[in-house]
């Protein structure tokens, strides 16, 4: 690790001892060293022992205002690579990360971001056009990831290829020094990788009787992948379990792990769940991108009286929002979206999550895990001690869950929770058949937000064509006089030939007043809510669908895959 200057040097050692990382007496007998062999601080500091590498490369990225990087956690982009020849990374210390593909930039993990001989050479090195950006990172850190990486093959096909050649020591896995000497360790590096940038969901490793099928989630529908032979399986499914910080040795019970690696310059976290079969282990990953993961409340696609709504909603300092719908349907999104709307130093914001997904700064997140003994209602019941302005309760499960919720709610705070139900309206009666009164049901409850998910019509080669009479219809339209072309899904390379690229949800909300706590005082059936509602301005799911599809942002195939639109046909 280096730094520019004596000027920048001084400055550094003050920051390590500001922050109680470094003695002044340590930063005395470094300065005189530095004198006497005269090295930059940082590496003095280093190779005499006072601070580790990790600690002085973010205590340089704090100087410099520049983002550090984790080379042992990071994956290395194969065309990044494939731009610095292995003799300027070695003697200029550089490491090629990834490429910015759509800025044309290249961006690199480099000791001295200073060291303008260095990032000279490199600019001259590349194809014109590329421009280059620097993350800091340690001097043997560098060095330990170019002799690691260059000269392995990182691409899938040619991994393949590789293993096909040679035998898979696979029981080394969980012990190997040098992991890229193993196929099998760029294999999943270069798959985990492949999902991240094709924007999958998860990613499922599912054991067949002599073969082994690799699928991802993409846009909420799986799509083989890969299909490789049966023998691979164990060697990978090693590799998997290691990185997990999972029992190699068990594979007869069901076990869970997470994976933290830098994907693309982000950070992105890999929950894993393991589950015997008949063929052997299944493997799921769920992809959980921290980019991705909060979306702003207003590009959550909501109409501007839906939006008003919500935030209407979200005004009322107590009482009780729920969002429902399926596994799947982005109601974690949805509920990180309202949390991330209102965070700010004069709330306390605590959550109760299964597990936690992104972590977000200021809100206090919790785990409910079997390990710490801790479920839903009495995490809830831990939290009110904790001074809580708003909590959010991942999932009410059940009437013990159910109940303390309320019962926050109740005491004046601000509570979020999830529940399982097909409609918005359709909360209600579920909460009273898990056994909540409609005494406590009434008045308590803020609104209910109900959502899927939807497929988005590529845009790059959607086609229009006429409507017929009976889709006319079906969108609330009279054929005799309102004549209008619908897009489809056709397929193209920007889509993968799928026709699709990207979800959007579609939304219900449901904001509950005095007339709807009246019905469920009196146990009113759903079609008298429902009635209630509408009368209220209340739109449905398949409604809040047709104005996506009369927008032409998707398909009305693909409204009907995700939505029931029998009603409307009756």
């Amino acid at each position: 690790m280096t730094e520019n200057s004596q000027a920048t040097e001084r400055p550094l050692g003050e920051i390590l001892v500001g922050t109680g990382l470094l003695s002044r007496d340590q930063l005395s007998i470094a300065l005189m060293e530095q004198n006497r062999r005269h090295e930059p601080l940082g590496r003095l500091l280093v190779h005499l022992g006072f601070v580790s590498e990790a600690v002085l490369r973010e205590a340089l990225s704090e100087f410099h205002g520049k983002q550090s990087v984790d080379l042992a956690s990071a994956v290395a982009d194969p065309d990044a690579l494939a731009l610095v020849p292995l003799d300027l990374a070695k003697r200029h210390h550089v490491f090629p990360l990834y490429l910015r593909r759509g800025e044309n930039v290249l961006v690199v993990a480099i000791a001295d971001i200073h060291d303008v001989v260095a990032l000279d050479k490199l600019r001259n090195q590349l194809p014109e056009g590329i421009r280059v950006d620097t993350l800091i990172a340690g001097e043997s850190e560098i060095a330990r990831a170019i002799d690691q990486v260059y000269g392995h093959e990182l691409s899938i096909d040619g991994i393949l290829n590789e293993i096909e050649t040679g035998e898979i020591d696979y029981r080394s896995l969980a012990v190997v020094t040098d992991e890229y000497s193993q196929p099998v360790v760029r294999l999943v590096d270069a798959l985990l990788t492949d999902a991240v940038m094709r924007e999958a969901s998860d990613i499922h490793f599912e054991p067949e009787a002599g073969f082994l099928r690799i699928r991802y989630r993409l846009d909420g529908l799986l799509r083989q992948i890969r299909v490789l032979h049966k023998s691979y399986w164990a060697a990978i499914a090693v590799r998997i379990k290691v990185m997990a910080g999972m029992n190699i040795a068990e594979n007869r019970a069901p076990q869970d792990g997470r994976i933290s690696l830098t994907i693309n310059g982000r950070p992105v976290d890999f929950r894993v769940s393991a589950q015997p079969t008949l063929h052997g282990e299944n493997l799921v990953l769920r992809v959980l991108d921290r980019q991705k993961g909060i979306v702003p409340l207003d590009g959550l696609g909501l109409s501007e009286q839906q939006l008003d709504l919500l935030k209407l909603m979200i005004a009322r300092p107590d009482g009780l929002i729920l969002v429902t719908g399926p596994t799947g349907s982005g109601k974690t999104t949805t509920l990180y979206s309202i949390l991330s709307h209102i965070n700010s130093e004069g709330l306390n914001i605590m959550t109760l999550e299964d597990p936690v997904e992104y972590p977000m700064a200021m809100i206090r997140q919790t785990s409910v895990t079997d390990a710490a003994k801790l479920d839903f209602a009495n995490g809830v019941r831990s939290i009110l001690r904790q001074d809580p302005d708003v909590i959010l309760v991942g999932e009410i499960r059940d009437s013990d869950t159910a109940e303390m919720a309320f019962r926050a709610a109740m005491t004046g705070h601000q509570v979020y929770s999830t529940l399982h139900t097909n409609s918005a309206v359709g909360a209600i009666p579920r909460l009273l058949d898990i056994g909540m009164l409609p005494d406590i049901v009434a008045g308590n409850i803020i609104g209910v937000v109900a959502q899927r998910l939807l497929r988005r019509l590529c845009p790059h080669c959607r086609e229009e064509t006429p409507a017929e009479a009976w889709e006319l219809r079906l969108l609330g339209l009279q054929p005799e006089r309102d004549a209008t072309g619908l897009f489809r899904a056709r397929g193209c390379e920007h889509c993968d030939y799928q026709g699709y690229r990207g979800r959007m949800a579609i939304m219900e909300v449901m904001r509950m007043d005095s007339d709807l706590d009246e019905l469920v005082v009196r146990r009113a059936s759903l079609r008298e809510i429902r009635t209630a509602a509408r009368s209220k301005g209340f739109r449905s799911l398949a409604e809040d669908g047709m104005r996506r599809v009369l927008d032409g942002e998707t398909s009305l195939d693909e409204l009907a895959r995700v939505v029931d639109l029998t009603e409307r046909m009756t």
